[in-house]
């Protein structure tokens, strides 16, 4: 999910479009070519109540990601507050691994905006979900990056609240971005309603208890498990109910990734089991913890090969991650 932009810019009406917006089906898609002043190369994306295109910002010539969100209803109120949110959050932090948001234009009618204009920086590459590593020093490389991001994010304020595979861009040259603001909120929010990724998130997510840095430490920790052993870890948001309750269920034997794969360094799979612990209290307090201590796995790794090869035996086989077979879904995620 995308958004991000504000020059400050706060419009009505037809004034920021070059020519009027030409809606087709459910009113979300764009066919002018200008848009509050950014060309349109192509759609790259749909959310809920929401197209997002990439586009070029006419003024500065610079390629970026323009997302459109459309208020039908008093619903829909919550799909503009997101999309401000993530202005608000990433306008302010500027990071090589956190996506920056570089403007936010508003159309009102009334007292109510109407339509949302969002441009962020443009990122070329592929979510994690759809790019995973399967060597692990590459594993080790993202998932420090990630955790620097956080680290970032966590020092202004805010936790991220939905990292998940989907959420991480790998682009070319060692690029990692964390995307997708959204859900973000400031530290100690008591959210009014469970909001995250069934398959990620934290239990004081799903018990509305107060969000913290260790909210973003379970849920990389849930990221990290289902790279290392292409299996969710089990959360305890199982599933929504028909009747629109969910179900606590807890992990009763959670086998570890040392378990699923012998030859995963222990240090590495006892840090990803400590940030999914139930209570945030037993997990690593922050981020930099978990930076130390993936540094520790990489050097110890590196010992071990560098050993390997003074004995003259070839290079040492690095550990493969299994392949992916499987898909993520978010059905309780906003966006």
């Amino acid at each position: 999910m995308d958004a991000g932009w504000d020059h400050g810019l706060v419009k009505g009406g037809s004034a920021l479009l070059s020519r009027p917006l030409q809606k087709e089906g459910c009113g979300l898609g764009v066919s002018a070519a200008m848009i509050a002043g950014y060309q349109i190369l192509s759609q790259i994306g749909t959310g809920a109540r929401s197209t997002i295109h990439k586009a070029i910002d006419s003024r500065t010539g610079q390629v970026c990601v323009l997302k459109q969100v459309l208020r039908q209803s008093d619903d829909d109120d919550r799909f503009i507050a997101q999309a401000e949110r993530e202005h608000e959050i990433c306008s302010q932090i500027d990071h090589k691994h956190l996506r920056k948001s570089l403007a936010i234009h508003k159309i009102k009618k009334w007292t109510k905006v109407k339509e949302l204009y969002l441009a962020m920086e443009f990122v070329e590459g592929l979510p994690l979900e759809k790019a995973r590593p399967n060597r692990l020093d590459g594993f080790l490389e993202i998932m420090a990056k990630v955790a620097s991001g956080l680290h970032a994010l966590h020092e202004v304020g805010y936790v991220h609240a939905d990292i998940k595979p989907n959420n991480i861009i790998l682009g070319n040259k060692g690029v990692v971005k964390i995307i997708d603001f959204g859900q973000g909120c400031t530290m100690g929010t008591r959210k009014e309603r469970i909001q995250g990724t069934p398959d990620f998130i934290a239990p004081e997510q799903i018990r509305r208890m107060p969000l913290e840095r260790t909210t973003d430490v379970y849920n990389l920790g849930a990221t990290m498990y289902w790279v290392l052993t292409d299996r969710f870890y089990p959360t305890q948001l199982q599933q929504q109910t028909g009747g629109g309750s969910v179900d606590l269920v807890g992990p009763d034997q959670v086998q570890t990734p040392k378990e699923i794969n012998r030859k995963m360094p222990a240090v590495l799979s006892q840090l990803v089991m400590e940030c999914c612990q139930d209570n945030p209290a037993h997990r690593p307090a922050d981020m930099m913890q978990v930076l130390s201590r993936l540094d520790v796995v990489l050097r110890t790794w590196a010992k071990k090969r560098d050993a390997h090869l003074s004995k003259n035996q070839g290079p040492k086989k690095a550990i493969e991650i299994p392949a992916n077979e499987s898909t993520t879904t978010d059905e309780s995620n906003d966006e």
